[in-house]
């Protein structure tokens, strides 16, 4: 793309997909000035009727476009509109409007043509200034390159300054020894143990490492792990680290046992009473929905911690949709279920026969008391107490969508949000600015959340064959 040059006053043109993106992006700019073209404000115009997302996006940009320009005069318009931020200098909010517009020869007439030719223009009327244009749209910052106009993409609102967008939540060191006794030589900190209600504990002294954080898995091995905690409290000086209990053998959550020590953490997380809100992020077949559906079992129905589940996922097609269907709300859901009821098959079923107790009616009965399965557009407004809420596909959601089913949570309610981000269905959501990205990132130094990214263990030969056809 076209380099900028490095001059005292820039000068941002927004498209209209980053305001419909991120209704905040005036105030992303600091101190330097953000021009909304009357293109943008025709499109905003077109996109502000009906009851769809990007109707009520469009509304909220003329609000806060509104607002800004209420109690303006004459000259603050001419001057640029002062963008008031909570730090630092104010930025100046410009309105770009043209009676004599030429278009651009040889091409033809179109929003994104006129937008192009109104940067042209306003860049050549600021030779003091450098005029950038901010689209998230690819074809035009081609054509933006095409007429030697600085352009770049909206990348303020990434979760991640990393591509992966999405950290592990877990550090291992695979030459920490038994016990963590090589971990705490390799950190030089100064190591005391406590035994407090059954539960062990590690307090550390010393420099700590920049990378760890709240409720992050410390383990020295990914695999027969002898050593695995999790981080409780954590400053430059000291940390504090609980022993996880294992449950790969003896103990188990509704019969299932962790395979290596992600798992063994990700069911730790889902038992732990003093964490609220869980992420678990990974590839098909790693157990997240199995795990999941196992703890909320246990809770729900052994020991009582819970009164139900509650079971919604985005209901995003892969290909091309199949249209209205009828039934009640839980009918129309079930298409979009077949992850719930296969894990629940794998469960119920018989070691030793092979059969599953889920096709009995009574077991149905049972289950279908506890567990509810709904439709998250119909989730605003509830308060849910005594509640062990699952999100699924968690990555085809807003960070806006994600944060209104987030707040649901009411009295003695668990959070857990499923997600693959390689798998999103979502248009114009990437892995960087996905809900899920977003919850992990605002979450992240949270001490009642957690997050884990689990790796693959057994894959089938058939799935790893896709994968290397991909």
């Amino acid at each position: 793309m076209v380099l900028i040059d490095k001059k005292a006053t820039r000068l941002y043109v927004l498209d209209t997909n980053v305001l419909i993106h991120d209704p905040a992006a005036l105030y992303q700019f600091d101190e330097h000035e953000v021009v909304i073209p009357m293109t943008v404000l025709e499109e905003l115009d077109k996109h502000k009727n009906g009851i769809r997302e990007i109707a009520r996006t469009a509304r909220q940009v003329s609000r806060t476009l509104s607002d800004l320009t209420a109690n303006v005069d004459i000259d603050q318009i001419r001057n640029g509109i002062p963008i008031p931020r909570l730090v630092g200098p104010e930025g100046r909010l410009r309105l770009l409007c043209y009676n004599d517009l030429k278009p651009l020869d040889p091409l033809e007439e179109s929003p994104d043509n006129r937008l192009l030719a109104e940067t042209c223009r306003l860049r050549d009327e600021r030779p003091d200034a450098s005029v950038i244009l901010v689209t998230k749209d690819i074809n035009l910052r081609v054509k933006a390159a095409a007429l030697e106009v600085p352009v770049e993409d909206y990348l303020t609102d990434r979760a991640f300054d990393d591509s992966d967008a999405m950290i592990d939540g877990a550090r291992v060191y695979p030459d920490a020894g038994h016990d963590g006794s090589g971990l705490w030589d390799s950190l030089e900190v100064d190591v005391k143990v406590e035994r407090r209600d059954h539960r062990v504990f590690y307090r550390l002294g010393g420099d700590m490492p920049r990378e760890w954080h709240l409720g992050m898995l410390v383990s020295d091995s990914d695999e027969g792990a002898s050593f695995e905690a999790i981080v409780r409290e954590v400053g430059p000086k000291h940390a504090h680290l609980e022993l996880l209990t294992n449950y790969r053998h003896g103990t188990s959550v509704w019969g299932v046992h962790a395979h290596d020590s992600r798992q063994n953490f990700t069911l730790n997380l889902l038992m732990d009473e003093e964490i609220d809100l869980v992420t678990i992020a990974g590839s098909a077949g790693t157990g997240k929905t199995f795990m999941t559906l196992a703890a909320a079992f246990q809770q729900t129905l052994d020991s009582k911690r819970f009164e139900r589940i509650v079971f919604t996922r985005a209901p995003i097609s892969m290909s091309e949709d199949i249209g209205y269907l009828p039934g009640t709300e839980e009918e129309k859901m079930s298409p979009w279920m077949g992850a719930f009821h296969d894990n629940m098959d794998n469960l119920l079923r018989d070691e030793h026969d092979g059969s599953s107790t889920w096709n009995q009616e009574a077991t149905r009965q049972l289950l279908g008391s506890r567990v509810q399965i709904r439709a998250p557009g119909f989730m605003r407004g509830r308060t849910l107490n005594d509640t062990f809420l699952i999100i699924d596909e968690a990555q085809n959601f807003t960070p806006k969508q994600l944060k209104s089913l987030i707040t649901r949570a009411g009295r003695n309610t668990k959070i857990v949000c499923l997600g693959n981000v390689g798998q999103i269905d979502t248009p114009y959501l990437t892995a960087n600015t996905c809900g899920m990205a977003a919850v992990v990132q605002h979450f992240r130094d949270w001490p009642h959340a957690g997050h884990v990214t689990l790796k693959s263990v057994e894959r089938s030969r058939l799935a790893l064959a896709g994968e290397e056809l991909l």
